[in-house]
C-alpha cells in the first residue's frame, strides 16, 4: 500500500490539513502549516519505518501544481492591476534593489566562509520560485540539489519570520508586504501573504516573476565580480 500513488499524497494531504487545524487554534510563526506539515510527515515516516522514496511516489505528484499554482497568482494580480500600475517604480526598485543586495550578501558571505564556486552559486537563486532557481544554477553551472535545498528552507523561513519582522518595523503598507514577502520567499512566501490579504497575495505574485527575471542578469555578473 505505501508504494502506490494514492498513499502519499493521501498523507500529504492529511498531515496538511492537520497542520492548518492546528494554527487556527494556536496562532503562531512556528504554528505555520507548512512548517508544521513537514515536521508531522517526517515524524510519520520515522515513527512507521517508511522510506522517503515510497512516500515520494504520490508526494511527487504534489511538485506538478507549482507551475500552475504560480500562473493562477495572476487572478488576484489581474484584480490588483490598477495598484500595481499606480506603484510600478516603487515596485521594481525595490524588488531590483533586494535582489542585488541579496545576491550580493549571500556570495559575500560564500566567499568568507571558504566555499567553493559551484557551491556558492548554487545558492544565489534562494528567493526564486522551484522552476527558475533550477533553470538559474543549471546555466550557471551550479548543483541544483543544493538550490533545491535552500530554495524551500528560504521560502519556510519567510513565510514564518517574514510577518513577524513585517510587523516588528512597522511595515504597514500592503504592497510593501506583498513585495517583500513574495520577492523574497517565492511562492511559499505567496501563500503567507495571502493569509494576510488580496492585495498582499497580488503584490507577492508579482514579485515571484519581477524576482526571478532580475535574477537571471544580476546572478552571472555578481558570481563573476565577488566569486571570480
Amino acid at each position: 500500500m505505501t508504494v502506490t500513488p494514492l498513499f502519499g499524497l493521501t498523507i500529504s494531504i492529511l498531515a496538511y490539513f492537520a497542520a492548518t487545524q492546528i494554527h487556527r487554534k494556536w496562532q503562531s510563526p512556528v504554528t505555520t502549516p507548512l512548517l508544521l506539515a513537514i515536521l508531522i510527515l517526517i515524524c510519520f515516516l520515522k515513527i512507521t519505518g517508511i522510506s522517503y522514496e515510497d512516500y515520494y511516489i504520490g508526494g511527487s505528484y504534489l511538485n506538478t501544481l507549482i507551475v500552475p499554482s504560480t500562473v493562477a497568482l495572476g487572478i488576484p494580480l489581474f484584480q490588483a492591476f490598477k495598484l500595481m500600475k499606480f506603484h510600478a517604480r516603487s515596485i521594481l526598485t525595490g524588488v531590483i534593489i533586494g535582489a542585488i543586495v541579496n545576491t550580493t550578501l549571500t556570495a559575500l558571505l560564500a566567499k568568507a566562509f571558504g566555499m567553493q564556486f559551484f557551491l556558492a552559486i548554487s545558492l544565489f537563486p534562494k528567493s526564486v520560485t522551484t522552476a527558475m532557481a533550477i533553470g538559474i544554477t543549471g546555466k550557471m553551472a551550479g548543483m541544483t540539489t543544493i538550490t533545491l535545498v535552500v530554495v524551500v528552507a528560504t521560502g519556510i523561513l519567510t513565510s514564518v519570520i517574514g510577518p513577524v519582522l513585517l510587523d516588528l518595523f512597522g511595515i504597514k503598507d500592503s504592497v510593501a508586504k506583498g513585495i517583500a514577502l513574495g520577492g523574497t520567499g517565492h511562492a511559499i512566501g505567496t501563500g503567507a501573504a495571502m493569509q494576510i490579504g488580496q492585495i498582499e497575495g497580488a503584490m507577492a505574485g508579482l514579485a515571484i516573476g519581477i524576482t526571478g527575471l532580475v535574477y537571471v542578469i544580476i546572478s552571472p555578473i555578481i558570481a563573476i565580480i565577488i566569486l571570480k
